[in-house]
């Protein structure tokens, strides 16, 4: 067990670090432009390390890594469904996004899921969206919470309760006082923690094993089912449909509210340009590195009682108190503040999207960022799901729901507000429909029959005149 003592005190200092952030950031954030999109002024730098690490912490740092140590091998396919879906949005979707929002002077990702904003059903989509977004990204923003609340609890001598209730009241603080440039500089700092622990953690995972040769060797001696195999226990065409079910993550990518603002965000062509290839690199040196070190703990710890805190417990063995305390203060703090994007998101629905009147509006996002942090901390502390599951469920539905649309748009056609309504709701509705019956290999027919139903919706609706391409 790390030093509690370290922990802390290297704790109180990043969290001090926030609030200076959030502090500053406030002098920024004057207008309703300001507090959601930073003004439009964002560089290449901190888009593509904020959105990467906005998409990703608590999910990959426990939830992959704790995977590859469940499943073994069968967990390499996360790499392919992150890295195409990281492609994706960065050589298709962001060039095409930014320039959209720009013409259509779009504050929020709402204001590009209504095609006619003075049509019929326009006013029908915000709600819709509004409603999808609270109830989607309360349950992720409560998946982050619960993520560092067991750590916490774990590091220091804090009840599970005290600990998600002091997170979250740091981060309901300063996205409340910056909004988007208090989150987006917090989320390039946390993103930056990310990578030096995924490369540091699982290189001296694998010296402690004796390199990769002798990491398969041992992999292939675990005594677990099938732990060696790519497809797991699954054979056939279930092991086809878990491989696709896998992929089938990437498919959520385009339609992150929390995610692409950053595309709407960014200043010019060069900062996008900068952007996408950081981005592509922390995303190869991130998930590389969670998945070794998954498989590599199965190794050094072959029995854990929680998968999803391998990461802690193989950052206590390898490392002294004294660097191991400051990494793992690190890294629960960095954990903990990516529910700050999801917070900023949920506000600007309630406060903004449904009325899109933007007097006063910053003070009703600031009252909003409150009642959001408080609902997720109720559901992170009664709902008993892990983590894993509990983001990808939220991920799929938010994803299916708004992907398709932007896509349409982004291809240039012209798309119907009843087309986007209903391809909006088509894709929520049976995300939670068919998470209710049980998985399939993969989950597959969650990942892929909302969002391809969801999409050809929106394509049926749409024509497609040349002149609004938006290459």
């Amino acid at each position: 067990m790390a030093d509690s003592t370290i922990v802390l005190i290297t704790l109180v200092i990043y969290k001090i670090t926030l609030l200076v952030i959030g502090i500053w950031a406030s002098k920024r954030s004057r207008s309703t432009t300001d507090f959601f999109l930073g003004g439009r002024q964002m560089g290449g730098m901190v888009a593509a390390i904020s959105a990467s690490a906005s998409s990703s912490s608590a999910w990959t740092l426990l939830g992959v890594s704790g995977a590859a140590y469940l499943w073994g091998l069968s967990a390499i396919w996360l790499f392919p469904s992150v890295m195409l879906g990281f492609l994706f949005n960065w050589l298709w979707v962001a060039p095409r996004l930014r320039k959209l929002s720009n013409k259509e002077q779009a504050i929020t990702v709402t204001d590009l899921l209504v095609p006619e904003p003075s049509q019929h059903f326009a006013q029908t989509i915000r709600k819709a969206a509004v409603l999808i977004i609270i109830f989607s990204f309360t349950f992720y923003i409560a998946a982050q919470f619960k993520a560092a609340g067991t750590s916490f609890s774990s590091v220091f001598e804090l009840s599970f309760t005290q600990s998600i209730i002091l997170g979250a009241a740091i981060i309901m603080i300063y996205t409340m006082l910056g909004g988007f440039w208090a989150v987006s500089v917090t989320d390039t700092l946390q993103g930056l923690l990310m990578a030096i622990t995924a490369v540091i953690l699982p290189i001296a995972a694998l010296i402690e094993i004796g390199g990769f040769d002798e990491l398969f060797r041992s992999l292939a001696l675990v005594q677990i089912p099938e732990y060696g195999s790519f497809s797991g226990q699954h054979y056939g065409i279930a092991a086809i449909g878990f491989a696709l079910g896998i992929l089938g993550i990437g498919n959520g990518y385009p339609g992150q509210p929390h995610v692409v603002n950053r595309f709407m965000a960014l200043k010019d062509e060069s900062s996008l340009k900068r952007a996408r290839t950081i981005a592509l690199v922390w995303a190869f040196f991130v998930y590389v590195g969670m998945l070794l070190l998954g498989w590599s703990a199965r190794v050094l710890i072959p029995i854990a009682t929680d998968n999803e805190s391998i990461f802690f417990e193989v950052t206590q063995l390898l490392f002294s108190p004294v660097v191991s305390g400051v990494m793992i203060a690190a890294i629960l703090s960095a954990v903990m503040s990516t529910a700050d994007s999801q917070i900023l998101v949920v506000s600007s629905a309630a406060s903004y999207d449904i009325s899109k009147k933007q007097q006063h509006g910053v003070v009703t996002a600031r009252l909003s960022v409150v009642g959001v942090c408080c609902l997720a901390v109720l559901l992170a502390l009664f709902l008993d799901e892990s983590i894993f599951n509990r983001v990808l469920f939220a991920w799929h539905a938010i994803g299916s729901s708004f992907g398709p649309v932007l896509i349409v748009r982004l291809l240039g056609r012209k798309l119907s507000n009843k087309g986007a309504l209903f391809a909006m709701l088509s894709g929520f509705g049976l995300t939670i429909l068919i998470n209710g019956y049980s998985d399939l290999p993969g989950d597959v027919a969650e990942r892929w029959i909302p969002f391809i139903t969801a999409l050809g919706f929106a394509l049926f609706h749409s024509s497609n005149p040349k002149s609004h391409h938006y290459q």
